[in-house]
């Protein structure tokens, strides 16, 4: 019955993380996103709650694309039991199997680094999820080009289409319809100035509309990379060096890119550029490929390029450990790109613990931070850091900037919103700080006279 389509926000809602919409009907349910909850404790403390109903209920589960928070709870539920399809664009299937196996690999080093200090309430600890786990999932990945109908089930009544959403490679966004009803969900919504990527498509005419809030009460600054160049060039000129916690995925590959437009044109000195990141590295060589193969993706200046996108002049690629630990100490002033992007774990932790407390150095945070990270408290002003079990004091310089962002400031996910062909009945704003949130619900229903709620956490609406 047409009165029985639902959606149900089980994360993504008054923060950035954790994002899971559940869609139900007489036809089937269907999961869109299967996000990991990351940042303060009690958020992380949701990843560990059992699923609500049970995984075996679920006909399918759709990923807008392979960021940790959209895609890093799938291992937990294929450990549940969830043996179904799991639909989303053919590059986010190659960068989604990237992340999750990344995941599983700290999620068991945690598990052991904990059993070996004893720093766990459980004996013995346990991972959320391990390696096995992260096979299965992407094992069931199913890749489903942009613009084609995907039935889920033997019935027609509830069906999954993807379009592009320009966030990172392959990213989505998501249309179901359900017996009638339909709904969007805008997933991470990318910037229609991209370097890279092409932009958004068009929203679809739907009944209710799911829309993002990261920057929901920003706007992005015209790009000028000047400020980035400028910190940089400061900490080079002080003999420092340029710590960079980024985001494997995406920012990596756009930070290479502004770091040799820089050097290229003289703002910048050309130095040595490292990437420690072995995901990072991972992730390099599908947006190289996507570039290769032309992909429609990939923004045109971009594919027209004679020259490697993403080689500043200096580049070193480091893929092993013992590499890895000689970067604690650099011989000379460089750019040391590593992850995790919020400082959270990877090797930037070990590089924050050596570098931190030299007041030559810089740490330069290009991306959002969520609350209770490292790299927020670093941006609060912190004065030192908690590594290892152990205050670290933080002298280095620590900067700020948006305008390697991603996402869609307020103004972008507005000029979204206007594509749409005709008002939905509801817009769902999510997948965002409670303010952002509030913010850009009340900017939407200003500016274009729309029903915008920001939904609880776990309230189910109809469609």
């Amino acid at each position: 019955m047409i009165e029985t389509a639902s959606l149900r926000f089980l994360g993504g809602t008054g923060t950035v993380t954790g994002s899971k919409f559940l869609v139900s009907c007489d036809s089937g349910r269907v999961l869109v996103d299967c996000g990991l909850y990351q940042g303060d404790r009690e958020l992380r403390r949701r990843n560990w709650a059992a699923f609500p109903g049970t995984v075996f209920d679920l006909d399918a589960i759709v990923l807008s694309h392979a960021h940790l928070d959209h895609c890093g709870f799938l291992p937990r539920l294929v450990r549940h039991g969830y043996s179904g399809p799991v639909y989303c664009s053919p590059w986010t299937a190659e960068v989604a199997a990237i992340v999750l196996r990344d995941a599983a690999h700290l999620q068991e080093e945690d598990a052991e680094h904990a059993a070996r200090r004893g720093s766990s309430r459980h004996d013995p600890p346990l991972p959320l999820f391990d390696s096995a786990d992260a096979e299965k999932a992407i094992g069931l990945f199913r890749p489903l080009p942009y613009g084609r109908t995907q039935p889920v089930g033997d019935l027609h009544d509830l069906t999954v289409r993807l379009r592009r959403a320009g966030h990172i490679l392959g990213s989505s966004t998501v249309e179901v319809r359900a017996e009638g009803r339909s709904v969007g969900f805008s997933g991470d919504l990318g910037r229609g100035s991209h370097p890279l990527l092409a932009p958004p498509d068009p929203v679809p005419a739907v009944d209710a509309l799911v829309v993002e809030s990261t920057y929901g009460d920003r706007r992005h600054p015209p790009r000028d990379l000047e400020r980035l160049a400028d910190p940089i060039r400061r900490t080079i000129a002080r003999g420092g060096v340029v710590l960079v916690p980024a985001f494997a995925i995406d920012r990596t590959p756009l930070l290479l890119m502004a770091l040799r437009e820089l050097m290229r044109s003289g703002a910048l000195p050309t130095v040595p550029v490292y990437v420690d990141s072995p995901m990072a590295l991972a992730a390099l060589d599908v947006y190289r490929q996507a570039v290769r193969e032309n992909s429609p993706e990939i923004a045109p200046a971009v594919r027209e390029s004679p020259t490697d996108p993403f080689d500043p002049g200096e580049l070193h690629l480091v893929p092993d450990q013992e590499q890895s630990r000689r970067l604690n100490n650099p011989p000379g002033p460089c750019v040391l790109i590593s992850a995790s992007g919020m400082a959270t774990g990877g090797r930037v932790v070990h590089h924050l613990e050596s570098l931190a407390p030299e007041t030559r150095n810089l740490i330069l945070l290009p991306g959002f931070q969520v609350a209770g990270t490292r790299g927020r408290a670093l941006l609060d002003g912190a004065k030192a850091l908690k590594i290892f079990g152990q205050y670290v004091p933080v002298r280095a310089e620590v900067v700020g900037v948006d305008d390697l962002s991603a996402h869609a400031d307020a103004d972008g996910v507005l000029s979204w919103l206007r594509t749409a062909p005709e008002p939905p009945r509801a817009c769902y704003v999510v997948h965002g700080e409670p303010g952002p949130a509030a913010a850009l619900a009340a900017r939407i229903g200003t500016e274009l006279g729309w029903c915008a709620v920001v939904p609880h956490h776990a309230e189910r609406v109809l469609l």
